[in-house]
C-alpha cells in the first residue's frame, strides 16, 4: 500500500511539473493571431448576424416560436460556414412558452387622457377582450389594512408600491472601464463573498414576508392586473422579467414556484410601467382624482413541446491523441421580451458565431475539438448550460456528492460572453490562479486595444458558472459595460441600435485567439 502511495505521488508531481513548465513559459502563435485579427476586423459578419437575431427573430423568450426560429437560423449559419455535428441538444422539461401577441395601456383622468409606456411580465395570462377598470393603490402598512380592501379589488388595476424618488442622472448612461477599475481588478487577491438573499437581515426577511402576504391576498382578490414600476431606469425604459407567484420566504431560491413550470398556478396579470408614467397615476390617486385604465393584453402559451434546446456545433480536432478533448465557447441565445435581446444576449451569441466563422475562414486545424454552444433557459436560471454540464460532464447525486460524467476528463475549458456589447478588456480567472501567466501571455497581442487585465476575481450570473460548479475551468471575460447595467439590461431599450460594432469585432477576435490557443496546448487547462 505504501508503494502505491509513493508511485501515485511521483506521478502527480510529474504531471504538476509538466503543467507548471508549460504555464511558466507560455507562448502565442503571432502568425495565427494576425490572421484572426485581419479576418475578424476586415471581413466580419457580426452585425448581419446581429440584425437577424434582433430585428427578425427578437425577442427570444425560452420555449417560444421566435427562439426556435433563431436557433434554426444559427444552425443554418453554422452549416454554411462548414461546422460539423450541428444539432439541437434537448434538455428539460422546461415548461410552457409564452409569447406576447398584442398589448396597449391607456389612462384617463377627468382632466386628461395619456398613453402609458409599459409591458406585461412574461407568463402573465391575457384576455380575449379589452379590459377597463379603475386604478387603486393598495396601501398596506400592517396586516389589519387588508380588511379595507377585501372584496373590493375585482375589476380593478392595483398599484402596489410608491414611486421611486426622481433625481437628475448625474452619472453617464454609458461608460468604459476606467484605469482605476481595471487596476483594482488586477490587484484582487480573493473573490468577495456574494451577499445572501435576506439571510440574517431582519428587515429584509420582514419585507419578504410582507410581500408574500400581499401576493397571497391579491391571488385571492383576483384584480384585472397588478401594476408596478420598472425596477430600474428613467427616460421611458421599462426593465422587466417574469411574473411572480406567491413564494414563502423560507423556501430557497431554486424551490420557489415559477409560472412557466408545468402545473404551476396561473398568476394574476402583472404589468410594469415606465417610472414617469407610474408616478403620474400614483400622484393622481393621492389627490383623490380617479384614473380609468384601458388595457389590451393578448398572449399565447406554447404547450406542444415542454422541452428546451441548446444549439451545438463543432470544429473537429485533428490530433489523434487529443481530438476527443473539448474546448468550449458559448453564450445564451434566449432573451426577455420587452426589447429584442440585443445586448442580452444577441451580443454574446453573434460573437461566438463570428469566432467559429473566423476559425473556419483562416483554415484553423485545432488539435482538440472546438465546440460552440448557444444556450437557452439562461434567463430563468442557467437551465440550458446546467443541464448540458450535468448530462455530459457530471452532477451531484442525491447525497450531494459529485459524480463525474462520461466526458469529464476530456474537458479542457469553457469561455463565455454575456455582459453586453462592450469589448473585452481582460478575463476573470474565477479563482483559478494556475492559468494567470497563460492568459496574460495570450492577451499581449491585444494591448493596443487596452485588453490586458487578468483578475483573480469573478463575475457571476451567467453560464460559465455551470462549468465552474462542476469543477471545470469556466471563464467569463471582463467587458466594458457601456450602457448595459444602466439602460439596456432586460429593458425595452435593448435593441440593435445599442450594439457597438467595433467592440463586438474586437471581442470576437480576442475570444477566437483564446479558443484557438487552448485547443493547441499540449495538455488541458489546469483545474482549481
Amino acid at each position: 500500500m505504501k508503494r502505491i502511495y509513493v508511485l501515485l505521488g511521483v506521478l502527480l508531481f510529474s504531471v504538476t511539473s509538466l503543467i507548471a513548465q508549460t504555464l511558466e513559459n507560455p507562448t502565442f502563435d503571432s502568425d495565427v493571431v494576425e490572421r484572426i485579427k485581419q479576418e475578424g476586423m476586415e471581413n466580419s459578419q457580426i452585425m448581419d448576424y446581429a440584425s437577424w437575431l434582433t430585428d427578425v427573430y427578437g425577442p427570444r423568450l425560452t420555449n417560444t416560436p421566435n427562439l426556435l426560429r433563431a436557433q434554426e437560423y444559427t444552425m443554418r449559419v453554422f452549416e454554411e460556414i462548414g461546422l460539423s455535428n450541428v444539432h439541437l441538444h434537448q434538455w428539460g422539461p422546461f415548461g410552457t412558452g409564452w409569447e406576447l401577441k398584442r398589448f396597449s395601456f391607456h389612462a384617463q383622468s377627468p382632466y386628461a387622457y395619456f398613453p402609458v409606456i409599459g409591458y406585461p411580465k412574461a407568463w402573465s395570462p391575457g384576455f380575449t377582450e379589452i379590459q377597463k377598470g379603475e386604478a387603486v393603490y393598495l396601501d398596506i402598512q400592517n396586516s389589519a389594512d387588508y380588511d379595507r380592501y377585501r372584496g373590493q379589488l375585482a375589476g380593478k388595476f392595483v398599484l402596489i408600491e410608491e414611486p421611486v424618488p426622481a433625481e437628475p442622472s448625474w452619472t453617464p448612461l454609458a461608460a468604459r472601464r476606467s484605469v482605476e477599475n481595471l487596476l483594482q481588478l488586477a490587484n484582487a487577491t480573493r473573490i468577495p463573498p456574494r451577499p445572501g438573499i435576506g439571510g440574517g437581515n431582519a428587515a429584509a426577511l420582514a419585507r419578504a414576508q410582507a410581500a408574500y402576504e400581499r401576493a397571497i391576498f391579491l391571488m385571492d382578490e383576483n384584480p384585472i392586473a397588478i401594476i408596478d414600476q420598472s425596477y430600474r431606469g428613467w427616460g421611458g425604459q421599462v426593465a422587466i422579467s417574469g411574473a411572480t407567484l406567491p413564494a414563502d420566504p423560507s423556501l430557497g431560491w431554486a424551490q420557489r414556484p415559477r409560472p412557466h413550470q408545468i402545473d404551476a398556478p396561473t398568476p394574476v396579470p402583472q404589468i410594469s410601467l415606465a417610472r414617469e408614467h407610474y408616478g403620474r397615476i400614483f400622484r393622481l390617486l393621492e389627490k383623490d382624482i380617479p384614473v380609468e385604465i384601458e388595457m389590451e393584453l393578448e398572449v399565447e402559451f406554447q404547450r406542444d413541446d415542454l422541452y428546451g434546446y441548446n444549439v451545438i456545433a463543432e470544429i473537429p480536432g485533428t490530433d489523434p491523441e487529443l481530438k476527443d478533448q473539448i474546448v468550449m465557447l458559448g453564450a445564451h441565445i434566449d432573451s426577455w421580451h420587452t426589447g429584442t435581446g440585443a445586448t442580452d444576449n444577441a451580443a454574446g451569441t453573434v460573437v461566438m458565431m463570428e469566432v467559429m466563422r473566423i476559425l473556419k475562414a483562416i483554415g484553423a486545424e485545432p488539435r482538440r475539438t472546438i465546440r460552440v454552444a448557444l444556450w437557452s433557459g439562461e434567463e430563468q436560471g442557467l437551465h440550458g448550460s446546467r443541464e448540458y454540464v450535468e448530462e455530459f460532464f457530471g452532477r451531484n447525486d442525491e447525497n450531494g456528492n459529485f459524480v463525474p460524467g462520461p466526458y469529464f476528463e476530456n474537458f479542457s475549458a469553457y469561455y463565455n460572453i454575456d455582459n453586453g456589447s462592450g469589448q473585452v478588456r481582460g478575463i476573470f480567472l474565477q479563482g483559478n490562479e494556475n492559468v494567470r501567466s497563460l492568459f496574460r501571455t495570450w492577451l499581449i497581442p491585444f494591448a493596443d486595444w487596452d485588453a490586458s487585465t487578468v483578475t483573480f476575481a469573478n463575475t457571476g450570473g451567467t453560464d460559465h458558472l455551470s462549468f465552474d460548479r462542476a469543477g471545470l475551468p469556466g471563464f467569463q471575460f471582463i467587458q466594458d459595460m457601456l450602457e448595459y447595467s444602466t439602460f439596456t439590461h432586460h429593458s425595452n431599450m435593448d435593441t440593435y441600435e445599442r450594439l457597438v460594432e467595433q467592440d463586438l469585432k474586437r471581442t470576437a477576435v480576442i475570444v477566437a485567439s483564446f479558443v484557438y490557443h487552448t485547443a493547441m496546448l499540449d495538455e488541458r487547462l489546469p483545474r482549481k
